[in-house]
């Protein structure tokens, strides 16, 4: 089969999808199987001309809203950069973003076309200030799931809990499929070390909705009661800023690195002792199966995908979300006893090998692809 993996942006941030396909690309490559790349470049803004239609809303009574509006003009970029770069088919098309999985249909009406929702733009935008909930940018955008139901072959999430999410706005949430992200055994595993200072990690971009905030107060009640830490954070974004200031406030500006962006935060994060996110809303959290694979043990929210990954005091902590007294005590208990540490490091490390392994995700793709190919 010839398939075309259809991405948004080019895979250039580490974590999630963009680190996972390419990876996932050479796999299948290598087994034999034809497999391309396609994604919008970044350069390309306002191109597009043509205009866009969907068969299950009218966009139009949103229009004239700065991120509908935009929405819009990146669908209508797409279609021009495909227009302008594809001339083959292919037996199948693997899109990982709606925008791309609806302009693939609409130019190759005759594919087969699947589509792995990732993430959900809405909920982030909410949980990040810049949309409220239910207004006009939440209404479009979750319209969007509807118009992906009714035209494209398949729809794909990479959790249950995400699975439920996209419910409310589908008329048959039983037809989507759930195969969680997979990661490549060579680039996430563990390094032996010794920290005499428990080394905390967290990478994310830095937006409300990861709960970097709640982390600093915890980190701050750790320091209030003796516990002695590092954290490690990586990552870059809109509240930086903020959040260095918050910590200095805090006074554990001295206990915090503040890397910025990070190309392979995985070459060094085997090294450190505890990931840590308390995110607001995953709908996977594809960062916390990457540290288990290295090594380290998990402390996360009870929230979207994560206790998919994490069995509380199994091989993680769980913490409700926005809880800083919980996560401040969850914390204590990873720092204050590294023999329960351990424990909860190594089966999160057997579990992520064997329900989040780039061979896994790859056999149940094949299954999947192979429903779609073509009678000899």
């Amino acid at each position: 089969m010839n398939i075309l993996q259809a991405l948004f942006f080019p895979p250039e941030q580490p974590g999630g999808v963009s680190s996972m396909i390419p990876f996932l690309l050479d796999r299948f490559n290598k087994r034999g199987w034809e497999m391309e790349l396609f994604s919008l470049p970044r350069r390309v803004r306002s191109k597009g001309v043509e205009p866009v239609k969907f068969a299950t809303f009218d966009w139009e009574v949103y229009a004239g809203n700065p991120i509908v509006d935009k929405y819009i003009q990146t669908y209508k970029d797409y279609v021009w950069w495909t227009k302008l770069r594809m001339n083959k088919t292919f037996d199948l098309i693997h899109a990982h973003h709606p925008i791309a999985g609806l302009v693939m249909k609409q130019l190759y009406p005759e594919t087969p076309v699947i589509i792995t929702i990732h993430s959900s733009y809405e909920k982030e935008l909410t949980l990040n200030g810049k949309i409220p909930s239910e207004g006009v940018e939440y209404n479009f955008l979750t319209s969007i799931y509807r118009e992906l139901e009714e035209q494209l072959d398949q729809i794909i999430t990479a959790s249950n809990a995400f699975k439920q999410y996209l419910a409310e706005f589908v008329q048959e949430p039983e037809r989507i499929g759930v195969i969680p992200n997979g990661f490549d055994e060579k680039r996430f595993r563990p390094v032996p070390h010794e920290n005499k200072i428990t080394q905390l990690i967290t990478v994310c971009r830095l937006v409300p909705a990861k709960g970097i905030d709640i982390l600093l107060l915890a980190c701050a009640e750790l320091k209030k009661n003796g516990h002695p830490f590092v954290l490690h954070l990586i990552g870059d974004g809109p509240i930086r800023q903020e959040l260095e200031q918050m910590a200095i406030e805090l006074n554990i500006y001295e206990e915090i690195i503040f890397y910025g962006y990070m190309l392979h935060p995985e070459d060094f994060m085997p090294f450190f002792d505890v990931f840590v996110l308390p995110s607001r809303a995953e709908s996977f959290g594809s960062v916390f199966a990457e540290a288990a694979l290295c090594g380290l043990a998990l402390v996360g929210t009870d929230v979207g995908g994560i206790p998919e990954q994490i069995v509380h005091e199994q091989n993680g902590l769980l913490v409700p979300v926005g809880d800083v007294p919980a996560l401040a005590n969850a914390l204590e208990k990873v720092i204050g006893d590294p023999t329960y540490r351990y424990n909860l490091s190594r089966i999160a490390w057997d579990k992520a090998k064997n329900d989040y392994s780039m061979t896994r995700v790859v056999q149940q793709l094949k299954s999947v692809y192979r429903t779609y190919r073509k009678e000899e």
